[in-house]
């Protein structure tokens, strides 16, 4: 299976939009429609730290990546948080997560990110994907929303 990640286009949205609420689904997630369209305007903004990356198979949008750059106070160059990752549930079991993770990793490395981290549920059965890339911190994950 050929699969080709490139950075999400204007022509992925209809595409980039059914996966993005199987991703909510999946998580079950209610994001507003006002926030779904600021992360695809934010995503086709250059200026903007948010940018996706999508995996497209046979002209088709099967998943993608939604990452952050940022700075950091323990680091002097660029960090990457991959905020979101998804494949089509009918896609799953061929690579392409790996794949998608692995164009964050060799793109960190080309352009000297000092880090690439996310972070995901202690049950989600991607984590044995996860431990093939790095360990796991130990770090616990303390939320408020304000």
């Amino acid at each position: 299976m050929d699969v080709l990640i490139r950075d999400i286009q204007p022509q992925d949205k209809a595409q980039w939009r059914t996966l993005w609420n199987g991703y909510n689904a999946f998580y079950q997630s209610n994001v507003r429609e006002s926030v779904t369209e600021k992360t695809w305007q934010r995503m086709m903004n250059e200026q903007s730290p948010i940018y996706g990356r999508v995996a497209v198979v046979n002209g088709s949008v099967v998943g993608f990546t939604h990452s952050v750059l940022h700075e950091g106070t323990w680091e002097l160059s660029t960090i990457c948080y991959m905020e979101d990752l998804f494949v089509a549930p009918e896609m799953r079991g061929h690579g392409i997560a790996r794949q998608l993770i692995q164009a964050l990793v060799d793109e960190g490395k080309k352009k000297n990110w000092s880090r690439l981290y996310w972070h995901t549920g202690t049950d989600n059965p991607a984590r044995k994907l996860y431990d093939e890339f790095t360990d796991v911190e130990g770090f616990v994950l303390y939320r408020m929303n304000l």
